[in-house]
């Protein structure tokens, strides 16, 4: 009888961190459709070019050396059916060892997104993919190493020891990828006419905001797999009660996101802008991201609230800086991941600020640094940006060859 009940619990563990991880997955079409949005129309056909083609190579690179830097897992040559490394460094977990490869690919994949549209509308595709390599096969898993892999900073201290805690990744994932993100942005430069030569901010406006909130509908969609599935179980009382909480708390972090921050654009701007409490909705799900396990209902709601306060003022600031980001990606998974990781001990005591703190610097060095150190070789190699020419006409033309909508393009 134990033995059949720990099938079962077996069973239904596995689907359950299988489905979270196809929901993180989905979250692939989000970013996809919410860049789509946010760029001109001309670099429509690049854009989704990049997302998509990050995607498999996170796949590829994670397979071959990824998991295994992160983990210590065989799984190049093996269909890891034994009992493996899991999130968070446990043992025993009731869950085929290769679910959790599954569900970590796609936390991969999501921390290469958030680099997409920062860098978007002049960065080379090939330069970006190059990068794509190195941060979905090194970077990314060093850092998780030292993470959710429970390993020593460079054999030094161990983050978990200092009172690290980040329960599906506002540092380990979102801030890893802006960090990322800043390092490709400062290198390659601000668009042309973004900024004027007086220092004043050009809006460049995306061309498709219907696609851009349907991307923001489906990333808020495939954050329960992202927090809901960290929960790592769901066959007990304790597990499914624990699941519904995150569920619970990341739905109302998400809805206080976008109330904060409409309500700060409507006092800064005079208007509802609507890019800003789409961002507000993502600044939300990133804040609780951290903790979403322990806060009550109000606390959650309060949290995503600030990132959507805080996420507004990012990115007037970020362009005040020079800094060109079409997305704000920077802005809702960097400056508010930082947020969310030192939320946590807020309501859990098993975190310390101290520990937030030394871990947030420890991610964003790392990234930051190494990225940088890529695109710059990456940059020396093959360039970084397209000429001034093919910008001015589109990405879509010089690096994919067609047109996202070919039928209302100006004849030649």
């Amino acid at each position: 009888m134990e033995y059949d009940i720990f099938q079962l619990q077996y069973a239904l563990d596995t689907f359950y961190f299988l489905v979270c991880g196809a929901l993180v997955m989905w979250m692939a079409a989000g970013f996809a459709m919410l860049e789509a949005g946010l760029v001109r129309s001309k670099n429509t056909v690049e854009i989704l070019t990049k997302n998509v083609t990050l995607f498999a190579v996170a796949c590829i690179m994670y397979m071959v050396v990824g998991y295994s830097i992160m983990y210590g897992g065989d799984i190049f040559l093996s269909s890891i059916t034994g009992s493996g490394a899991v999130e968070g460094g446990e043992e025993n977990a009731t869950y085929a060892p290769s679910a959790d490869f599954f569900f970590q690919v796609v936390f991969v994949a999501t921390a290469m997104s958030i680099v997409s549209g920062a860098v978007a509308e002049r960065m080379k595709l090939f330069a970006f993919l190059a990068f794509a390599v190195v941060m979905t096969g090194f970077i990314y898993p060093m850092e998780g190493s030292w993470t959710w892999g429970g390993n020593p900073v460079f054999g030094m201290y161990t983050l978990g020891d200092l009172g690290f805690l980040d329960f599906a990744g506002s540092g380990i994932v979102h801030m890893a990828g802006a960090a990322a993100a800043l390092a490709g942005v400062i290198l390659v430069g601000a668009r042309k006419g973004k900024y004027g030569p007086n220092g004043e901010v050009n809006a460049i406006p995306g061309a498709n905001l219907p696609l851009a909130t349907l991307g923001t509908f489906i990333l808020w969609l495939g954050w329960f797999g992202f927090n809901g599935g960290s929960v790592l179980a769901t066959a007990s009382v304790d597990s499914a009660n624990a699941v519904a909480v995150v569920f619970m708390n990341t739905n109302l972090a998400a809805a206080g996101g976008c109330i904060g921050a409409l309500i700060v654009a409507k006092i800064l701007f005079g208007k509802a802008d609507l890019t800003m409490a789409l961002n507000g909705c993502l600044a939300g799900l990133v804040a609780i991201t951290a903790g979403p396990d322990t806060p009550s209902a109000l606390q959650a709601t309060i949290f995503g609230a600030l990132g959507g306060l805080l996420v507004v003022f990012s990115i007037t600031t970020l362009d005040k800086m020079k800094i060109d980001d079409p997305v704000g990606a920077i802005s809702v998974h960097g400056v508010v991941g930082l947020l969310g990781l030192l939320l946590v001990p807020v309501t859990n005591d098993g975190a310390s600020f101290s520990g937030q703190i030394i871990g947030a610097l420890t991610i964003f060095g790392w990234v930051f640094v190494t990225s940088a150190i890529a695109f710059f070789v990456i940059k020396m190699v093959m360039g970084l940006r397209v000429s001034e020419e093919e910008e001015y006409e589109g990405a879509d033309l010089s690096e994919c060859g067609m047109e996202a909508y070919p039928e209302f393009a100006s004849a030649k």
